[in-house]
């Protein structure tokens, strides 16, 4: 195994859909699992193709409700591909003695390959050699190609292939219980001999898909002859093809398969686009020239070269989660209306549905290729209208949206959930986590600030924030005794606390004053206030029309900027929320030695009757996520703007505090608690990056990773390397370094784009190396420490790094002279 390939060398039954997951292929478009082609869905194997976008609608009777939830759509599976000698059974690789096994996902072109030894029943030897893509040259064209090889055997080779339209979404087990069947059939059959055509529609949303494909054996490079017959039935379209096999002899099957949907744009209709694509389609091998030749430039935009200390993998797992978020958003996506899902294309968990972990995404793709946020900022603005209504309706002004959004930006959490370990339905309160409206507006701030995209703002961008400052000021209530406004009734990034304990009604979800949410209000409509200075006179002028903004609502932002409530307990710990301090401690070391593994403890109390409202437990990081978003700088001038000190201390006083009361339950926790130590603790922050490189290499959450990788994780380990050891910020036109790599990793090399320029980056324990290529005439100013150069294209400045010891000797010094002022 090396850092270009990510290997299997058994076949794992128990391990097949995590692997399935990690070996899925996608281009921005759609993704295909990496499940075996002669297998159907059954407990083992899922081979689920899912349409970025392709959302439908369903009700169920569940738990004395009806409930209606917007699923991602597993579409129609393209893969089926199969044989049988002379009379025998159908290869089933589960049914077969495995004499041998190889599974490479090749990271550098995109290409699955799967190579297999087995011996049957009647004591035959074959082997089966298989190449895969989802082509990312164009995105509506996949192929397979196996070589067959009879290695001590003569007979009769028949081969099936079929596109099966019988599908449902049954990839996620708490899910099975819901309505599931989301296609009806429109149309099957064999346009041409050797072609396959099927067309499908979403029975709800109405999303036409069509595929056609065909199969076609080779020998030499040479077309054989084969016996051919057709076959469709109720689900499927198929063919079977026959030809005589020779001991020793092999045998090339080619499957390329087109699909088109009624989404796609300048097309006449989905089943006429496919057949034409299939017609001009190649081998392949001529597929694969194109894909290899994307991908490679893929990796030149998105490609990060580490130098590790210590063998660990480090290199290798980077570029997987890499992977994984460049096939889910690429190029290909910055002409769609779609978002992008906190489990990928990948599987159903979630549903398929937008949150905020576009916070943990967004900062990879806005410094490498900042055409696809700038793609998914416009699926938000496209949902302003109904981010609108929600407000209006829910009684506040403004633009308030959606904790999981789909197809149209309406409210998609789930009115019910299963909680598997007692088997009862619960009500879901999470839509409570209002704090997504300033996850998007940070993620625009940070987009403008990265590219200088006046366009996007004066036209999209501002709109956006704009309104959701004016949610943020009518969501809050003054308290005149304290002369501080209070957002009360909402949830927290935390998520396992979802009321004050002894509150069991709807009407008393919530809670007060979370911290995070605070601060956040408060940092957005300082940036909507800022953003009003910047608009042009013209366009703010045409802006506010527009809405309707009025000159005494922005002096009101100012004041509820200055004024939100901030709660403490203890000495100078920041209440994650207010009356935080007056919680229980939990029994950490009982749970852990009664259940072992407590990540979701949630699920464990509320089976044990109890719930985490009455403790001080966290599942990820809430406070603790203001220290991943902002600087030590930042927050000393934000908390100074509320009123309320800073101290050098504050930050591991509150990181010491929570991480001892968190238990990792969201794969988005190890991501956050590593940024958050990166300067105080370099080993421990490397362990939990290490750790969250692992999250679904390793399934360390047992189970989750087969229903859907976890992309926020991905690409916030990403981040960790790329902002945070390179210790990034972007501030008054300044594009900020501070690098303090860990002691396991000695060398980092990158390219980052910004506003219009291309840096080329190196970085060790010594130096730090910034090029800049030729790509505008425009200067760029950098920084280090308070050392500012200013780069030409072609140029190159070098910064000597302040060793550790010497950056704490300097940071201890400030801290003592801090503490003294206190």
């Amino acid at each position: 195994m090396d850092s270009w390939h990510f290997v299997y060398d058994d076949y794992n039954p128990e391990q097949e859909g995590v692997r399935e997951a990690l070996c899925t292929l996608g281009n921005g478009c759609f993704a295909t699992r990496g499940g075996a082609p002669d297998s159907p869905a059954d407990e083992v194997h899922y081979p689920g193709t899912y349409l970025a976008g392709g959302y439908n609608r369903l009700q169920t009777r569940i738990a004395g409700r009806d409930v209606e939830n917007e699923d991602l759509v597993n579409m129609p599976n393209w893969l089926p591909l199969t044989f049988s000698i002379d009379d025998g059974p159908w290869f089933r690789l589960d049914e077969v003695e495995i004499l041998a096994y190889r599974q490479v996902l090749d990271l550098k072109t995109g290409l699955l390959n799967r190579e297999l030894r087995f011996r049957d029943a009647g004591g035959r030897t074959t082997s089966w050699r298989e190449r895969r893509l989802v082509s990312m040259a164009n995105p509506h064209l996949a192929g397979l190609c196996v070589e067959l090889r009879a290695e001590n055997w003569t007979g009769r080779l028949t081969v099936r292939s079929a596109l099966d339209g019988g599908v449902t979404n049954s990839g996620v087990r708490r899910y099975r219980e819901l309505a599931n069947r989301h296609l009806e059939i429109m149309q099957r059959d064999h346009p041409a001999p050797d072609t396959m055509f099927l067309r499908v529609r979403t029975n709800q949303s109405l999303i036409q898909v069509a595929q056609a494909a065909r199969t076609r054996m080779y020998r030499n490079k040479t077309e054989l002859e084969a016996e051919c017959s057709n076959h469709v039935d109720d689900h499927q379209v198929g063919q079977e093809m026959i030809i005589n096999l020779a001991r020793g002899e092999g045998v090339v099957v080619e499957k390329i398969m087109a699909m088109y949907t009624s989404l796609d744009r300048a097309i006449s209709e989905p089943g006429l686009a496919a057949r034409k694509a299939l017609a001009d389609a190649g081998r392949f091998d001529d597929l694969l020239a194109d894909h290899a030749l994307a991908w490679k430039h893929l990796w030149e935009n998105g490609g990060i070269d580490l130098e590790e200390q210590t063998d660990q993998g480090t290199e290798l797992k980077l570029r997987v989660h890499i992977f994984h978020l460049l096939q889910t958003v690429s190029f290909h996506t910055a002409d769609r209306d779609v978002g992008v899902p906190a489990r990928g294309w990948h599987g159903e968990a979630y549903r398929g549905h937008i949150f905020w972990d576009e916070l943990f995404i967004f900062p990879f793709l806005t410094l490498r290729m900042p055409v696809l946020t700038r793609a998914l900022l416009r699926y938000r603005h496209r949902r302003l209208p109904e981010a609108r209504r929600a407000a209006r309706e829910a009684g506040y002004a403004g633009a308030m949206y959606p904790w999981q959004s789909g197809s149209t930006g309406r409210e998609e959490t789930q009115d019910l959930h299963l909680n598997p370990r007692s088997g009862r339905w619960l009500p879901d309160n999470t839509q409570l986590q209002r704090h997504i409206n300033a996850a998007i507006a940070y993620n625009i701030w940070g987009y403008y600030q990265a590219t200088e995209d006046h366009e996007f703002l004066y036209y999209y961008g501002a709109e956006m924030l704009l309104e959701i400052a004016r949610l943020w000021v009518s969501l809050t209530t003054y308290n005149a005794a304290i002369d501080r406004y209070e957002i009360h009734g909402v949830m927290g990034p935390d998520e396992y606390h979802t009321a004050y304990p002894g509150n069991n009604s709807r009407q008393e979800m919530g809670l007060d004053n979370n911290a995070y949410t605070n601060v956040m209000a408060a940092w957005v409509l300082s940036r909507a206030l800022d953003v009003l200075d910047m608009l042009p006179k013209f366009h703010g002028r045409m802006l506010c029309e527009r809405i309707g903004l009025r000159l005494e609502e922005t002096e009101l932002w100012q004041e509820v900027s200055c004024k939100l409530r901030v709660p403490f307990h203890g000495d100078g710990i920041i209440s994650q929320f207010e009356g935080y301090g007056d919680l229980e401690e939990f029994d950490w070391q009982g749970y852990k030695s009664k259940y072992g593994d407590i990540q979701r403890l949630d699920r464990i109390l509320e089976a044990e009757d109890d719930t985490p409202n009455r403790y001080k437990v966290s599942k990820q990081a809430d406070v603790l996520m203001l220290f991943y978003l902002f600087s030590a700088e930042e927050l000393t001038l934000l908390f100074e703007q509320l009123g309320y000190p800073f101290y050098p201390d504050t930050i591991p006083r509150n990181v010491d505090y929570y991480l001892a009361r968190t238990s990792h339950g969201s794969t988005l926790s190890q991501v956050a608690n590593s940024w958050v130590l990166a300067r105080s603790d370099r080993s421990g922050s490397w362990h939990l990056f290490q750790r969250a490189l692992d999250s679904d290499i390793a399934d360390i959450q047992g189970g989750t990773t087969s229903e859907g990788i976890h992309l926020g994780a991905m690409a916030g380990t990403i981040d960790l390397i790329q902002r945070c050891y390179l210790g990034i910020e972007m501030r008054a036109n300044v594009l900020h370094f501070d690098p303090a790599l860990p002691a396991d990793l000695g060398r980092l090399r990158t390219q980052l784009r910004y506003r219009r320029q291309m840096l080329a980056l190196e970085v060790n324990h010594d130096t730090l190396r910034i090029s800049r290529c030729s790509f505008t005439a425009n200067l760029v100013t950098v920084a280090y420490r308070g050392r500012f150069r200013q780069i030409a294209p072609g140029d190159t400045c070098e910064f000597r790094l302040i060793k550790p010891h010497e950056r704490d000797r300097d940071e201890n010094r400030a801290a003592r002279a801090a503490n003294l002022r206190k």
